[in-house]
């Protein structure tokens, strides 16, 4: 009878234990790529028998400076607070070539304002970061979302002397991230978005990649997850970038849109209550700052192009006009994160480490893929040269 009364208790726990961890997957959605992430982790020890290893680095920010309906003199503030600090913030991070931190500055084309963007445009021009597209949307139409689209990157381009012109086709080109998360109507409920055919319509108006996921614990998370890949829009059906296909070495573009993935993973050091992990979705702020066992973790989940396992692609995403993330971002966390990084990924033996801007990541991506044996200077150099074009 002990023996049975045991087991049933046995029994009982471990029902109790197995209910939590399936509520906990479900309410933080983890249930969404919880397969991909098991079979992330069988393949993601890949030997790599050549070094350096070369990393990576680009930091992508959702810039909002009317977030949680600022006044205009609060907007002032959180863009001027940038322009002041960061450079003198960059300039005490070098990697292996000497320059600077990178940041990247997503901006939001419903808060546009010319003031913002001429002061953005100085750091660029600078040479401490680049500024590239984020929109918010709610309800829209296709035609709508078209002519946005083409209207700000057109105002970035001819009025700030941002984003670039593709050498080819003469057409402007912007990186792109999506407000709320909500790419090609990923939301269940359909909204902060409206438009099925979205990956088609950025990829007809020029933009050359997504850099918007992440999203955990969000509902919008894809089930792919840690990738690099090219995702086919179906314009009957939303959130075609679920799946797709990884970018891989000397393997034709295929798809509508390159989706440029940050780093998603379960992290066992932190656990809530002492038992369950927390996410790590690549995200900077004030309550989830850079400590060094964040860096170990993303550099460790290896994401890269297949067939080019020395280049690691680390992209993490900040909210960086939100005061308690800007005092992160350019204060004693984020200076101890990169001096970490700089200390311990970039001997020039094991590994070389580099700072890159979205678009820079964007050229290294296209290099890989198409089999280039050059040394990622010579890469970024022959960018440089080319006025920031990417031969296709």
């Amino acid at each position: 009878m002990i023996m049975t009364g045991l087991g049933v208790s046995f029994l009982l726990v471990c029902f109790f234990i197995i209910s939590l961890f399936l509520y906990m997957l479900r309410s933080r959605n983890i249930h969404i790529w919880f397969s991909a992430y098991v079979l992330h982790l069988l393949k993601r020890k890949i030997q790599i028998e050549a070094t350096p290893i070369y990393i990576f680095f680009c930091v992508v920010d959702h810039f909002e400076p009317r977030w949680n309906h600022a006044t205009y003199e609060q907007e002032c503030q959180r863009v001027d607070i940038w322009v002041k600090q960061y450079p003198i913030m960059a300039l005490n991070h070098r990697d292996s070539r000497g320059r600077p931190y990178q940041h990247t500055f997503f901006y939001p084309e419903e808060e546009y304002r010319t003031e913002h963007l001429d002061k953005l445009a100085r750091i660029h021009k600078n040479g401490f970061g680049d500024v590239e597209i984020h929109l918010h949307h709610n309800n829209d139409t296709s035609q709508n979302l078209r002519e946005t689209l083409i209207r700000f990157k057109t105002i970035l381009h001819d009025t700030h002397g941002l984003l670039h012109k593709n050498r080819d086709t003469g057409n402007v080109e912007y990186g792109f991230i999506h407000g709320n998360w909500a790419l090609d109507n990923s939301r269940p409920d359909g909204k902060w978005c409206g438009v099925n055919d979205e990956l088609i319509i950025l990829r007809e108006t020029g933009c050359y990649a997504d850099f918007t996921y992440p999203s955990a614990p969000d509902v919008t998370q894809t089930q792919k997850i840690n990738s690099i890949y090219y995702a086919t829009d179906d314009p009957q059906q939303p959130k075609s970038h679920n799946t797709g296909i990884d970018v891989e070495v000397n393997r034709p573009p295929s798809g509508d849109l390159m989706i440029i993935q940050g780093i998603l993973t379960l992290n066992w050091r932190t656990r809530k209550w002492g038992i369950f992990p927390r996410i790590e979705n690549s995200e900077l702020s004030g309550d989830n700052p850079p400590v060094s066992s964040r860096v170990d973790l993303w550099i460790q989940q290896h994401i890269h192009v297949s067939g080019q396992p020395k280049w690691i692609f680390v992209k993490l995403h900040t909210h960086g006009a939100q005061e308690e993330n800007c005092n992160m971002l350019l204060g004693e966390p984020m200076n101890k994160m990169l001096s970490y990084l700089e200390t311990t990924y970039n001997d020039g033996i094991h590994y070389k480490l580099y700072y890159v801007t979205a678009r820079e990541l964007y050229g290294l991506i296209k290099a890989a893929e198409k089999g280039e044996n050059k040394e990622p200077d010579q890469i970024l150099e022959q960018m440089y040269a080319d006025g920031g074009n990417i031969h296709s």
